[in-house]
């Protein structure tokens, strides 16, 4: 495998010099349309020579605020409806073409939606011409008298431009005349083409003052258009391929055409890191109507549509490039200087940029919608990069630019960094369908307006002594002047006569002719002596002639077979030359595929890295998005947790008196059933040690409970209350409606007490329907005590509703009834005595469990705990 080499990094070229300190603002033109119809309503109306007022129409005067809006834009100059071409040329483009002869660099472009005038205002209509023609015009009339030749000035692939002596502008000149079909326009005058007469018949006579008139100037334009992304050359002949299918105005192919599509052209950067346009035509051109019928030729090839909004909307952006090559004179003021640093190459570019529209509006489908989504995908790349560039100038930030975004901004990237000035035409139609795309134009006019381009800075001098041309001309004249008086040759027969003349005075002079007298014999002797004379200077002249025409002619000779053989030799090198030449096309062309290639990928890449880019700003707006949400969850949680813990802290301090309260209940409920206990245990005791024969006292239970005991708040027994009426405490809810809940499984009781509810539902089993009648619920549950008997408990409660429209019970209070055997609960206190006596039959019987037992009853709703009602039984006497 081989080892990859490192690329050789590129020396950076020096770059036209510019002023940054010195900043001019893009200059921003308004120009409104005037309305088709006169009844048609008006959204744009100018308030004077720099401001417009946009309001909304009737459909759209109520705003968020419902309020009537309006709102104005102020530029540098405004145009009305009324306003001709040449104001609007004096103006706009009349400085542009100054700065063009005088080697700076210039922009002009027109901006607005479909149908807004944009075409109108660069090309003008008939007998009306627009900006190009009269920018044409006013170039051709500053510099036609001191044009070059053709073929002196050339123009190379690179952006660059040679100068050429005469002989070989003179045999290109030659080579043009031996086509068939001359590329670029004749000098010859021939009469113009009527469909585009009118617009250049322009008599204004417009020129530009003090121009160099030392140096001479040629003029060359090219025309390209820039559709779907894609560069093509419309002056661009292509050549007729029987293989290659033919195509038709509309794409399509056809059988018998002889039209096929163009192919796209690739932007480069030259050696001054100047954007141009590789493989385009570029034509020479003469004045105003050979520049002229190069460019109609091209705007017929142009695209165009048939749209909803517009006739003959241009589906592309067209730029119109007027080059100017101009070099100085040599010291004589003759020819011109062969230096190619003295070259200046200007440039002018004049674009009409396609109008932005909305689909819905257009009906755009197929290769229409297409072409309307580049073409709005192109403005908004447009604006993208000036707001970038604004927000560099006005917040000092180091954003990239993103020109290569778009073939349009990439190929005037240069002007935008300080290659010359920027114009832009904003066009506006002020009918009110067109409401919303000005207010669009209008606020990115007013951006555009506040981004600032470097100043260039004006050429260097030549340091040749002005006034050459004027010198070397006035010496020609007065040459000339004086040879006619003289009476000898004029201009080019000079030469050939001081030959004759210099021959002729090489003989002997010719004596006099006139015979005086007949006898006279010398004067033919003398005429015939210099006749021989001469007649020998002759023949010796002839024969030196001869002499050396037979030199020369063997010089020729000579001559001829060296040049036989260096032309052999010559034609083996250029075999072996046109051979490599034939393998560096091959090389170029697959590098040029590779090229193509590569520009492809790196558009796709820059694509994807787009759509890359856009998702990162999502992710990063969603990331925003959810941090903030994260944030305010968190405050939210910090909050309840603040409030938890002091509901926390609350409840536990609740629950900690509780916990004390309900200790202390228990404390005192313990208490007291000691207390129980050891009255039970004294009054056994009492029991067991009292005398057979005495009757038993009544324990000292009387006496204990006349004292006070604290208790809960459940009310303290009555003293001398009869502990029989202590039982019926549930006489209190006679009033109330109960549920009485009998399962079926409890047995039936023959007691004699029996509970008894007053207005009581009876039911087998609890019912939602019972409880929604009732306020009071009461269960009787029956189970089997330890010794063999049934007891049964009456389990009390309350009856509430829910806040689901429920009801539910909170039991309060539990009564037991039991039923005993006295058998099992009487003993004798002393069985050797069998027949007691009547009066002891009282005291003999003791029914432990009725002297000792206490019913214990809990009261509902204390806050202290459980309260105690102590009811003693009465004592049974055997029957």
């Amino acid at each position: 495998m081989k080892a990859a080499r490192a690329k050789t990094p590129r020396r950076p070229a020096p770059k036209k010099p510019s002023n940054p300190s010195l900043k001019d603002p893009v200059g921003v033109y308004c120009r409104v349309r005037p309305l088709s119809r006169p009844d048609q309503e008006c959204c744009i109306e100018v308030i004077n020579e720099t401001t417009v007022q946009i309001h909304p129409p009737d459909g759209y005067r109520v705003f968020r605020n419902g309020e009537y809006r309006e709102t104005q834009y102020s530029f540098k100059e405004v145009f009305g409806t009324l306003v001709i071409q040449k104001e609007l040329f004096d103006v706009v483009a009349k400085p542009l073409v100054e700065d063009l002869i005088r080697g700076k660099n210039g922009l002009l472009f027109t901006y607005g939606v479909t149908g807004s005038g944009k075409t109108h205002t660069m090309t003008g209509s008939p007998g009306d011409g627009g900006l190009l023609p009269r920018c044409l015009d006013m170039i051709f009339n500053s510099i036609g008298p001191f044009q070059a030749k053709r073929f002196v000035f050339k123009l190379d692939e690179k952006n660059g431009v040679d100068v050429q002596c005469e002989v070989d502008a003179l045999l290109e000149r030659q080579k043009r005349d031996a086509m068939p079909v001359p590329k670029t326009p004749s000098g010859n005058r021939r009469q113009i083409d009527p469909e585009f007469a009118d617009m250049i018949n322009v008599q204004d006579h417009c020129k530009v003052e003090e121009v160099d008139e030392d140096n001479v100037y040629s003029v060359f334009v090219s025309y390209i258009e820039i559709y779907n992304n894609y560069i093509y050359d419309l002056l661009e002949e292509a050549p007729f391929d029987p293989i290659k299918p033919k195509w038709n105005n509309c794409n399509t192919p056809v059988r018998n055409g002889d039209f096929i599509p163009p192919q796209s052209k690739i932007l480069r950067e030259d050696q001054n890191h100047n954007m141009y346009v590789t493989g385009c035509t570029e034509v020479e051109v003469k004045s105003t109507e050979e520049a002229f019928e190069v460019f109609w030729r091209g705007q017929k090839k142009r695209r165009i549509a048939n749209t909803q909004l517009n006739r003959e909307s241009s589906r592309s952006h067209s730029v119109f490039i007027i080059k100017l090559a101009q070099a100085p004179l040599d010291a004589d003021g003759d020819n011109v200087l062969q230096e190619k640093e003295q070259i200046t190459l200007s440039q002018l570019s004049l674009v009409d940029l396609a109008g932005s529209e909305r689909t819905n509006r257009t009906k755009a489908e197929g290769n229409r919608l297409r072409e309307a989504g580049n073409i709005n995908q192109s403005l908004m790349t447009l604006r993208t990069c000036i707001e970038v560039l604004r927000e560099n100038q006005m917040y000092g930030t180091n954003k990239m630019v993103p020109y290569r975004d778009s073939k349009l901004t990439h190929l005037f990237k240069n002007y935008f960094d300080g290659e010359g000035k920027v114009r832009m035409i904003v066009c506006v139609n002020p009918k009110a369908e067109d409401y919303e795309e000005s207010l669009q134009v209008m606020r990115f006019a007013e951006m555009t307006q506040e981004v600032e381009v470097a100043r260039p800075v004006d050429k260097p001098l030549c340091g040749l002594t002005p006034g050459r041309r004027f010198r070397n001309q006035a010496f020609r004249e007065e040459l000339s002047r004086k040879l006619e008086i003289r009476g000898g040759p004029i201009n080019g027969e000079t030469e050939e006569q001081s030959v004759s003349e210099m021959l002729l005075q090489s003989f002997p002079p010719l004596p006099s002719c006139e015979l005086l007298d007949v006898n006279d014999d010398q004067t033919l002797p003398k005429l015939i002596e210099v006749l021989e004379k001469r007649h020998r200077l002759r023949q010796m002249l002839s024969e030196e002639f001869a002499k050396n025409v037979l030199t020369f002619k063997t010089m020729l000779q000579e001559f001829d077979s060296s040049v036989v053989s260096k032309e052999n030799y010559i034609q083996g090198k250029l075999s072996e030359k046109e051979k490599i030449i034939a393998g560096q096309k091959m090389e170029l062309e697959r590098l040029e595929k590779k090229t193509k290639t590569l520009e492809y990928k790196i558009e796709i890449l820059e694509k994807t890295a787009t759509i890359y880019e856009e998702d990162k700003r999502n992710l990063q707006q969603e990331l925003e998005s959810k941090s903030q949400k994260l944030q305010r969850q968190a405050s939210d949680k910090r909050r309840l947790e603040a409030r938890l813990q002091g509901m926390v802290a609350e409840t536990t301090m609740k629950w900690e008196k509780e916990c004390e309260r309900r200790v202390a209940a228990k404390q005192l409920e313990m208490q007291n059933k000691l207390w129980v206990k050891d009255e039970k245990l004294k009054q056994l005791k009492a029991i067991v040690t009292e005398p057979k024969n005495e009757k038993p006292e009544r324990p000292s239970r009387e006496r204990d409970r006349e004292k006070p005991v604290q208790r809960s708040v459940s009310p303290s027994p009555v003293p001398n209350a009869p502990p029989v009426r202590l039982r019926h405490r549930r006489s209190r809810s006679a009033g109330e409606r109960w549920v009485d809940h009998k399962p079926p499984s409890n047995l039936p009781t023959e007691t004699v007490m029996q509970p008894h509810v007053p207005h009581a539902i009876t039911v087998a089993a609890a019912s939602e329907k019972a409880l929604a009648k009732c306020d009071k619920y009461m269960l009787t549950h029956q189970e089997l005590a330890s010794d063999g008997e049934i007891e049964t408990k009456l389990i009390k409660g309350d009856v509430f509703k829910t806040r689901g429209g429920g009801q539910a019970v909170q039991f309060t209070e539990i009564e037991t009834l039991k039923q005993e055997s006295p058998t099992g609960r009487k003993r004798r206190s002393s069985p050797s005595n069998p027949n007691p006596p009547e009066d002891a039959a009282d005291a003999e019987w003791t029914d432990v469990e009725t002297r000792c037992s206490v019913a214990v009853e809990m009261r509902a709703g204390s806050t202290l705990g459980p309260g105690y009602q102590h009811h003693a039984q009465p004592k049974r006497r055997k029957p």
